[in-house]
């Protein structure tokens, strides 16, 4: 078995498998549109935000990441079920290698979050004045975001055995990702500890790169959100990767040392 037949067999399982489950793919996309037709229609009569623009339109960066988010990282979810029924190890004893498998769950995850983002994202005519070229940037920033939305999700799956663990640290993880990255509110008003938080936390990046696609004030510059989501794209999924070993042999040799100590 080689490396891309795994990659496009796992791929092709979890993608087959997600597209059969109808209401989780339109509640990941329901939930983004209704806090900005609710939330943010509401706040555009009390938020100012500058920039000459709405709060609605303001948001509407945060709301397609919010999108890709929810669906890259809640895929991590069918890891945790082949884990629960031994399916997982199966899978990453293939000859194929770990690495294969986990490539096939990365792109697979990424592809929901995109398609979810994108849903939300062709909308924005109805909201924001939009040129055919910024949508077309602010997809290529979409696909990046879920890129690392996707190795995060698998990355906290990585040691849970249970659906139920699964979906109560999913959401302690979800919810501060996306409050402390200025999807919502202007990261500049935070507070100063929050703001040092929201520079470390990747999902800033994402929805920064998205402003820049569709012409909004932005608090970085292009290179630096797009080096820092491949940068973390990439040390996560290497330590994902060392996490999902199916010998556990980064595990052992981390317990001997400690027991050597």
């Amino acid at each position: 078995m080689t490396s891309l037949t795994a990659i496009h067999g796992v791929v092709a399982r979890d993608l087959l498998r997600t597209m059969r489950q109808k209401s989780r793919l339109l509640g990941g996309v329901v939930r983004p549109l209704m806090w900005l037709l609710l939330v943010g229609t509401g706040f555009n009569a009390i938020a100012h935000v500058g920039g000459g623009i709405s709060y609605q339109e303001f948001v509407y960066p945060g709301i397609v990441v919010m999108a890709a988010l929810f669906g890259a990282m809640l895929m991590a979810i069918s890891t945790v079920y082949d884990r629960e029924f031994g399916v997982l190890r199966l899978m990453l004893a293939s000859p194929a290698g770990v690495g294969a498998v986990l490539t096939g769950r990365v792109i697979a995850a990424a592809l929901v979050g995109l398609l979810q983002g994108a849903v939300v994202l062709v909308l924005a005519p109805l909201f924001l004045a939009i040129s055919a070229g910024q949508l077309l940037a602010a997809a290529g920033a979409l696909a990046l975001g879920s890129l690392v939305s996707a190795v995060l999700g698998l990355l906290v799956a990585a040691r849970l055995r249970s659906v139920e663990n699964f979906a109560g640290v999913i959401n302690v993880v979800l919810f501060p990702l996306l409050f402390v990255s200025g999807a919502l509110y202007p990261s500049a008003l935070m507070p100063p500890p929050l703001r040092v938080v929201a520079q470390i936390n990747p999902v800033t990046y994402q929805v920064d790169l998205i402003r820049h696609a569709l012409g909004q004030q932005a608090e970085f510059s292009v290179a630096t959100d797009v080096i820092v989501l491949g940068g973390v794209a990439l040390v996560l999924f290497v330590v994902t990767r060392l996490l999902f070993d199916p010998e556990q042999r980064f595990m052992v040799r981390r317990s001997s040392h400690s027991a050597a100590g």
